[in-house]
């Protein structure tokens, strides 16, 4: 079984967005109480605390107008996020939710049809029937499971919806290779020597981005402007981060159904950012997200993601005799191989090495 999510606008009306609100407030109390029972638990006892929602009940008359399985996903949550610390002290101990957190969202499972779509609505529990803005038809063989709800700080809300469907895999005849090598300014290059054009959308907006920004760190928090001039600036963060993903949206479907195999390098984005001091670049790439949905794309056409190690010297071998060249540094952008005499675009150099080192990877 595999599972798949389809995320739709939803248009909830003055009383449902009330309910929303009361239910992300009740999802954000509940998180919280139960963390600081089981932090005082411990402190005392230096045992874990087994508490759930339920028994909170008798003494917050409120957690009963809500939706149940919100408040059981909340204690899941919070126990997933115990469980991570105790494997993982650098995951970190878990954190109190925040009342003035930008985002807003809970979930809530589909149990003897509480959540289904019908004509043009969302069922949810305590909430009724949304409407939804379906840009897709949902195949009959998938089985809905849950719902997100969630709020964006723009005041947007929307609703993701987790199915279950049977996946036949028949894997795919490789024929159509490629290979892509991370830019900095392209988003990628690859193995053909094309390259992604970015339109850089961050660094577009960054100029009206300050100016707005500027004006909202004048001004009065929670005050009534400081609210208004809050929103209008999320609102631009959402327009720059929507128009990222329509680029990658496209770029990856592209790339998806134009080849059988796409090697890419299993790059770590957060410390390249860090160490090269590139930090809004590489965030504006946006190269994981990329990756994240090429390899569902490929996987869902039962095609190859192959991920190459970072350490594979993809610059530094000639692609074409295989001599490797240890004395390149990163500010030379073309180089001659001493052995063959082949001129080597770096990055184009980089992305054929790949594409050869993921196909023999995927016929090992």
């Amino acid at each position: 079984m595999a599972n798949k999510a389809y995320k739709f606008r939803i248009y909830p009306n003055a009383e449902q967005a009330v309910m929303f609100a009361k239910t992300f407030g009740c999802v954000r109390f509940i998180y919280n109480k139960m963390l600081g029972d089981k932090i005082t638990h411990y402190n005392e006892t230096k045992d874990n605390l087994n508490n759930t929602p339920a028994q909170y009940k008798a003494d917050f008359e409120f957690l009963k107008e809500i939706d149940s399985l919100a408040l059981a996903n909340a204690q899941l949550n919070l126990q997933t996020a115990y469980n991570n610390f105790f494997r993982d002290k650098a995951v970190g101990f878990p954190k109190f939710k925040s009342k003035h957190k930008n985002h807003n969202s809970y979930t809530t499972n589909c149990i003897n049809e509480s959540v289904r779509l019908e004509n043009g609505c969302l069922k949810l529990p305590k909430v009724g029937f949304v409407k939804i803005k379906q840009h897709r038809e949902i195949p009959e063989n998938y089985t809905l499971k849950s719902v997100t709800v969630s709020k964006a700080p723009s005041g947007k809300y929307y609703a993701s919806i987790l199915f279950e469907y049977e996946q036949v895999i028949i894997p795919t005849e490789i024929r159509e290779t490629i290979g892509l090598d991370f830019s900095m300014v392209e988003l990628f290059v690859d193995s053909n020597g094309d390259n992604a054009s970015y339109p850089r959308y961050y660094r577009r907006k960054l100029d009206k981005l300050k100016k707005m920004s500027r004006a909202l760190s004048k001004m009065k928090k929670f005050s009534s402007n400081w609210y208004k001039q809050k929103r209008k600036v999320a609102i631009l963060h959402e327009k720059i981060a929507n128009q990222r993903k329509d680029f990658l949206h496209k770029q990856s479907r592209q790339t998806a159904n134009a080849y059988d195999l796409v090697g890419v390098e299993d790059l770590n984005m957060k410390a390249m950012g860090q160490a090269l001091n590139f930090g809004k670049s590489v965030a504006d790439n946006s190269w994981g997200m990329f990756r994240t949905l090429l390899k569902y794309k490929l996987e869902d056409q039962c095609k190859h993601f192959v991920t190459v190690d970072k350490f594979f010297p993809s610059s530094k071998l000639c692609s074409v005799c295989g001599y490797r060249n240890a004395e390149l540094t990163l500010s030379v952008r073309e180089w001659t191989c001493p052995d063959c005499g082949t001129n080597h675009d770096r990055d184009t150099n980089a992305a054929i090495n790949i594409r050869n080192e993921a196909v023999r990877i995927a016929t090992a």
